[in-house]
């Protein structure tokens, strides 16, 4: 859908910044917050180093996941919120697919503890279907589409998935269709890569890419995604208890073994959210763009780039796929202010030999996580771009930020930071565990 042009003028007045007391400036957070102290009997050494302004103890109330984007619909509205090769969807119209999604889902029988499982890339169907899922007390289990079959097979059947939401290319499509009658899958909605496509590249794709576009059936186990959106958008609203439903099912490896869950609840994943917000508080809330290469399957991606996007009425700029050239062209032509990504991808860009043909000075801040960044890639990104990029620390469990350098003031190569407001984080020996 084409997104309406931007009427600033519609749009009401940023909020207060959660945790934020009106009347009393960064001055008088900062002359509050302890510089030293202790909770029960965890010690919080880090607190003679925190940022200004910024209280560790900042109480932040627990909501449903889905009123991040709630949010961001209601604060900017006609802002664009994902940009897809092109085509773009304002918050109004990824409400509204929202709202129509959930109904769909209702009428299949979704309702609140089914798990719904989302075998898709970066693309707009992936927030509808996360937001609808959770509306209507649905639980999203991501699942990476580039799973093998004997992963893929585990999930289905370890995270009890009767329902799955995919593309129509038989890249992603022909291993969930042939999981329908082996594992315990019922349904699987097809979503058409065409319709997500701008004009003409919707016209050129089914020819053009034919041979990757998937035969399927037509019988009860498909479901269209237009038929899944053909309502008017009423749906049941389910009653959320934040701090008890759980939200999602975060698969993580671990170090052995096989994927195991994160059971996160809404609270869980909203609150890692807003922390996020705190941390970042230079953000231009409803004018920053950001660029998402990393997939929202994966926790750091889901949190850090949608969720938080969303929340703070971004621009999502999505990648299906990871190329280089591509991410630098859209770094420069969309004037991406942000870019959260893991070292290696940082390494490509510092690594490029036609770097001098992409400007990146639009870039501000950056966070790397998902492994240790070396010091000379942070000092060369930042030489080459200008941008100030942060290392964090999280993992799936604490859904999934704890630590990360602060984007003004310490920011300590070779380290992860300090824990977020509300964070405790202990340093214990596995030989005695003191």
């Amino acid at each position: 859908m084409a997104d309406p042009s931007p009427d600033p003028k519609s749009n009401k007045p940023a909020p207060e910044k959660p945790g934020s007391v009106p009347g009393e400036g960064p001055e008088k957070l900062a002359a509050e917050t302890p510089k030293s102290g202790s909770q029960g009997d965890v010690a919080m050494p880090w607190l003679k180093s925190y940022p200004e302004g910024l209280r560790w103890d900042t109480e932040i109330p627990a909501e449903p996941l889905y009123a991040l984007l709630d949010h961001g619909v209601e604060h900017y509205p006609n802002h664009t919120a994902l940009d897809f090769m092109g085509k773009t969807y304002s918050y109004t119209e990824v409400a509204a697919l929202v709202t129509k999604a959930a109904r769909g889902l209702q009428d299949l029988g979704i309702k609140k503890g089914v798990h719904v499982g989302l075998f898709l890339p970066n693309c707009p169907y992936f927030p509808v279907f996360y937001y609808a899922v959770l509306r209507i007390g649905g639980t999203v289990v991501n699942v990476n589409p580039l799973y093998a079959d004997k992963e893929l097979r585990h999930m289905i059947e370890d995270a009890e998935i009767d329902i799955m939401v995919t593309l129509d290319l038989k890249a992603v499509y022909d291993k969930l269709g042939a999981l329908l009658e082996e594992t315990r899958l019922k349904q699987i909605i097809v979503c058409k890569m065409a319709d997500i496509l701008p004009f003409p590249k919707n016209l050129l794709f089914p020819v053009v890419k034919r041979g990757e576009i998937a035969d399927i059936p037509n019988d009860a186990a498909h479901v269209k995604y237009d038929d899944i959106v053909d309502n008017d958008g009423t749906f049941k609203a389910a009653a959320i208890d934040p701090a008890k439903d759980i939200a999602l099912l975060q698969y993580t490896g671990g170090t052995t073994g096989v994927p195991k869950g994160a059971m996160l609840t809404h609270k869980n994943v909203y609150t890692n959210c807003i922390q996020c917000r705190l941390w970042f508080e230079h953000i231009k809330d409803g004018e920053e763009t950001t660029l998402a290469v990393l997939p929202f399957f994966h926790v750091f991606a889901m949190t850090t780039i949608m969720n938080f996007g969303l929340y703070t009425g971004a621009r999502i700029v999505m990648m299906p796929r990871y190329d280089r050239e591509e991410m630098l062209g859209l770094i420069a032509s969309k004037k991406a202010t942000s870019f959260n990504a893991v070292p290696t991808l940082y390494t490509a860009i510092n690594n490029s030999d036609d770097l001098d043909k992409y400007d990146l000075s639009s870039l501000r801040y950056c966070i790397s996580g998902g492994a240790a960044l070396p010091v000379e890639v942070k000092k060369k990104f930042e030489e080459l771009t200008g941008s100030t990029l942060v290392e964090g620390y999280g993992l799936s469990e604490a859904s999934p930020v704890v630590c990360s350098n602060p984007p003004s003031g310490i920011n300590k190569p070779g380290s992860i930071g300090m824990p977020y407001p509300q964070t405790s984080v202990e340093i214990v020996s596995i030989d005695d565990g003191k």
